[in-house]
């Protein structure tokens, strides 16, 4: 069970492969879900990585020894997963690891109609049945019963995407996509081909050792070479797409990077323009200048935890059209509540039409407030260290919620300390009205942080 243990996350598997992740605990997980999810039909996609063709094949085999039938629809982005899940109402399973380097590999669940999977609503369940058929499961498919074929869904997932949208309403746009050698490669130009954009692709070729800089678009670091093409170029907007393509963060035609929380306020803008009057979703990490927007858009906001299967689950309970994470995740309740990268960049390319304004002047009104970005930090104990520092502002004022770790509003200034989900850390973020209080905040609380962070066992 401990290996096991070492790769169920929060949210999906994840490891380096094959030292934590080979085919045999592919081909368990496999059996595994496929008997958890009980469906007659499964869905199987994988990104670029080498060791996904290995992996999937294993898994499916798995599958199919549980006696569930298997649709492989090969290469894709996750969100075309989650798509074909919706589509076709049957459980998937995406083999990615996302931004993380090129040794790791993983897998994300949903059930059908891209309901999610995470430690609270089956994953676990689902590693406790891998970890009792270890030892049993045949190693080869010869005993295989479900069936299998082949699909392409990519045309009718490009298809989906622009239902979002007005595309008579378009006007031609110039768009540099920094694709980082991930699935964006793929998927980006299928999605905008016939339309009135000329695209630019920034390492667009499939390549799992990511041999240009890492997939993780929410490093500044990894925007570089896309703000200096948009630049030289004289683009519109630059697209920075995570490795498995479901993430996005946008670049400005003066260069300049958008954070999460600006795209969700401009997204949830044009949402609430097409549904007037509905819920929108931000997690609690999120700017204020993002329940603001929503507010002035004659919407109503509600903040959430971090995490797809804790914003997924309040979407449906509530109906919201929108969702919005910092991390560059966007939801859209018509996606069957599933995130999309591309369908967030098509809304944004459709503002900047509909308005006729650059990018920059779009989100100048919304550039209100200095935030730090997420502030990691190890900790041989987060979950003490939240409670400690809890424990030390009890009496010192402002506003105080346990939402999703610890949050403190002290009017001019907040900040959100959490334990990560997935690795031994503190995350922290902090908002200010200025740069020079934000900064001179961000070192108090991490100040908090070290000088009472309970011993390490």
């Amino acid at each position: 069970m401990s290996a096991l243990d070492a790769i169920f996350k929060a949210y999906d598997v994840r490891g380096i492969v094959p030292d934590q992740l080979d085919a045999r605990i592919a081909r368990a997980v496999g059996w595994s879900f496929a008997t958890f999810s009980g469906a007659p039909r499964l869905i199987v996609g994988r990104d670029m990585r080498e060791s996904g063709v290995e992996l999937s094949a294993a898994f499916i085999d798995g599958a199919r020894q549980a006696g569930a039938g298997v649709v492989d629809i090969g290469l894709v982005s996750t969100d075309l997963l989650y798509f074909a899940s919706g589509h076709m109402d049957a459980p998937g399973a995406m083999f990615t690891a996302s931004h993380n380097p090129a040794a790791y590999n993983g897998i994300k669940f949903c059930l059908a109609g891209a309901s999610p999977v995470g430690e609270e609503s089956g994953l676990g369940a689902i590693r406790d049945l891998a970890a009792e058929v270890l030892a049993g499961l045949p190693e080869d498919g010869a005993s295989a019963r479900g069936t299998l074929e082949q699909a392409d869904l990519v045309d009718a997932y490009a298809a989906h995407v622009h239902s979002f949208v007005d595309v008579s309403a378009l006007r031609p746009l110039h768009v540099v996509a920094d694709t980082a050698n991930g699935m964006g490669g793929l998927v980006v130009p299928r999605v905008l081909a016939g339309l009135p954009i000329r695209l630019e692709v920034l390492y667009g070729e499939l390549d799992g050792s990511f041999p240009n800089h890492p997939a993780d678009p929410i490093q500044p670091e990894n925007l570089r070479d896309l703000q200096a093409a948009v630049l030289d170029r004289g683009a519109d907007i630059g697209l920075a797409f995570d490795g498995d393509a479901d993430r996005v963060f946008l670049v400005d035609e003066l260069a300049q990077p958008v954070s999460g929380s600006l795209t969700t306020a401009l997204v949830a803008q044009a949402m609430l323009a097409d549904h007037p009057g509905s819920t929108v979703l931000h997690n609690l990490i999120c700017s204020r200048i993002v329940p603001e927007t929503i507010v002035a858009a004659g919407g109503v906001p509600v903040r959430t935890r971090v995490g797809h299967s804790f914003i997924k689950q309040v979407m449906a309970e509530t109906g919201a059209v929108f969702g919005g994470e910092h991390s560059g995740h966007y939801y859209f309740r018509d996606n069957y509540r599933a995130d999309s990268g591309i369908i967030a960049a098509m809304v944004v390319l459709q503002e900047m039409s509909r308005r006729a304004q650059p990018l920059s002047e779009l989100l100048a009104p919304l550039r209100r407030y200095w935030a730090s970005g997420e502030v990691n930090t190890e900790a041989a104990d987060p979950a003490g260290t939240v409670e400690a520092v809890a424990a030390h502002l009890a009496s010192a004022g402002g506003v105080v919620d346990r939402l999703d770790g610890l949050t403190v509003d002290k009017g001019d200034w907040w900040f959100n300390l959490r334990p990560s989900n997935t690795e031994p850390l503190l995350r922290l973020n902090v908002e200010a009205s200025e740069v020079s209080s934000g900064e001179r905040h961000v070192d108090e609380v991490l100040h908090l942080v070290h000088s009472l962070a309970p011993a390490s066992a």
